[in-house]
């Protein structure tokens, strides 16, 4: 059974029927105990979709179901789903218990056995202890934790994320990711996850759908998306590949200049677009190499160098892991490309 499934779902914000569309007949699956991450850029209708899903916002046309019944008409509370906010939303005036207890009481659960379902999910993520405290004594991390936990209580059958990690820094923010996709994985919970961030999507997910002006650009799982783009959109928004004009002869080879490209299934004949992701790149001496490059700019990142390479393909951006050569800005360095990262993708 499908835990979230759209059927050619639009939505037009207003009653001016010329008024463009933020979402533009999507159609997707969201399978029962599974995460899919709605990934793309501003604007591209991923928090529409969400809200959609929570029953914050109506579709124009479409339906909307949730393990299998249609919800496209009922409202959030109907909809047996809980959804965690970027801000996450904590009651100040109130304790963390209180806070995760909110709202069984409004479903008229008795007092006591709130407090008590709170505490079993305050324990579930850790917060073991923080019965009285406020949300204002708390870390980021564990104001995200309370959220959770009220988040989990209600037990929905479907959770919702929009951005949840934005407001953490880089550290707890990873800490974070593993903490959902482990509690989400525990409980085979049925998750759709909105972020803009192509890294903590491929983290967390089973699968991820790329959105684009409203449209679902690409869907698979992580894998699929990062190694076989199937547009110049979605290889350049996962993970900052390059895109180069190139060309596939009849036999559906491709070259980048000098570069033979790897390819899986050939292409057909004609312009097609070559996409390169910064560490598919591999740097050596330059010497006989049949491409190359000058240094323009470099930076030691502890576990990787990144590098600016002034080639006949233009300013290149390369991630190199290789700590035992470091070239040094106004070096000749030779340029190759690994068997991986690299993908050909249709011109247009």
């Amino acid at each position: 059974m499908n835990g979230i499934e759209f059927r050619d779902v639009t939505k037009r914000y207003g009653s001016d029927p010329s008024a463009p569309l933020a979402v533009k007949g999507i159609s997707f699956e969201v399978p029962e105990g599974t995460l899919t991450t709605i990934l793309g850029p501003s604007g591209c209708g991923k928090t529409t979709t969400l809200r959609m899903i929570a029953g914050l916002e109506s579709p124009t046309s479409g339906s909307i179901f949730i393990a299998g019944r249609d919800v496209t008409t009922l409202g959030p509370a109907e909809r047996n789903v809980s959804m965690m906010f970027q801000s996450y939303a904590l009651f100040p005036h109130m304790s963390v218990i209180d806070n995760v207890g909110y709202g069984l009481r409004m479903s008229g659960i008795p007092k006591a056995r709130a407090a008590e379902r709170a505490r079993e999910a305050l324990a579930g993520v850790g917060l073991v202890g923080f019965d009285d405290r406020a949300p204002g004594e708390l870390s980021g991390g564990q104001q995200q934790r309370v959220a959770l936990a009220r988040a989990l209580v209600l037990e929905p059958a479907v959770l919702l994320f929009d951005e949840p990690l934005s407001n953490l820094d880089a550290r707890l923010r990873r800490e974070m990711r593993e903490e959902i996709r482990a509690l989400q994985q525990r409980l085979s919970l049925t998750v759709a996850y909105v972020t803009h961030d192509q890294s903590e999507a491929l983290a967390v997910s089973d699968h991820i759908i790329v959105m684009d002006h409203g449209l679902i650009a690409q869907r698979g799982t992580p894998e699929e998306l990062y190694e076989r783009p199937g547009t110049a959109f979605v290889a350049g928004f996962m993970g900052e590949a390059m895109l180069f004009e190139a060309c596939a002869s009849g036999d559906g080879t491709v070259r980048l200049g000098p570069l033979h490209i790897p390819t899986g299934a050939p292409p057909a004949a004609g312009p097609v677009k070559v996409a390169v992701r910064p560490e598919a790149w591999r740097l050596d001496a330059a010497q006989d190499a049949p491409f190359g490059g000058t240094v323009t700019k470099s930076a030691y990142l502890g576990t990787a160098c990144e590098y600016r390479v002034q080639t006949e393909l233009g300013d290149l951006f390369v991630v190199s892991h290789d700590l035992a050569f470091r070239p040094r800005p106004g070096d000749r360095v030779g340029l190759s490309l690994a068997g991986h990262g690299v993908s050909v993708v249709p011109a247009a």
